[in-house]
């Protein structure tokens, strides 16, 4: 970690640094480590665990990821606020420092956040939020990004509207600089490694 930084580090599964289907525009997309709520059927149950998979300062995943071109940072899961201070810091450096977008989808309905001291910080960086847990039975069926149709949109500055949510699809192949592989998007079959 390099010095002036916030010493707060971020138990990270994965970052996939474009893609064009987790929001608008081409995002980087940071993947947190760790859910409590193990939703049936959720796209991406190797998050589950809340062991150490790799732990990320909060600029090392820009410093690390961040590709030319990008507009924005979309975090996921996991339960990106199982680690409220983290996550503030990394959305925080992504706003004052790279001037991006930022999207976090959420298990947690807004309402509850709100009620959370430790959450409120975060929202404060946060220009979209998609709350609640994904629902099997309900699954969206559309291009709209959100994995079900309960889960809401909330626009909490004025950059994006729904529109802006429509992707071109449900799921993309990501090939890395080092070859690896990885799914993802809305499709339980498309999980980042």
């Amino acid at each position: 970690m390099r010095s002036g930084y916030s010493p707060v580090l971020i138990n990270m599964h994965a970052v996939i640094p474009a893609s064009r289907v987790n929001g608008p525009g081409r995002r980087t997309v940071a993947f947190f480590q760790g859910c409590q709520r193990r939703c049936p059927g959720c796209f991406n149950p190797d998050t589950h665990s809340m062991e150490t998979r790799e732990l990320y300062a909060p600029d090392e995943v820009f410093v690390r990821h961040l590709r030319p071109g990008v507009e924005g940072i979309t975090v996921s899961g996991g339960e990106p606020f199982l680690q409220p201070v983290a996550l503030g810091e990394l959305l925080k450096i992504a706003r004052r420092n790279y001037s991006l977008s930022t999207v976090v989808y959420t298990g947690y309905a807004y309402d509850d956040l709100c009620a959370m001291p430790e959450c409120v910080s975060a929202l404060q960086y946060v220009d979209v939020l998609i709350d609640c847990a994904y629902i099997e039975g309900m699954k969206e069926m559309t291009l709209l990004a959100r994995g079900s149709t309960n889960q809401n949109f909330f626009f909490l500055s004025d950059r994006y509207s729904v529109a802006d949510f429509y992707m071109p699809g449900k799921a993309e192949i990501v090939i890395g600089a080092d070859g690896l592989i990885t799914g993802t998007g809305f499709s339980r079959l498309m999980r980042p490694q």
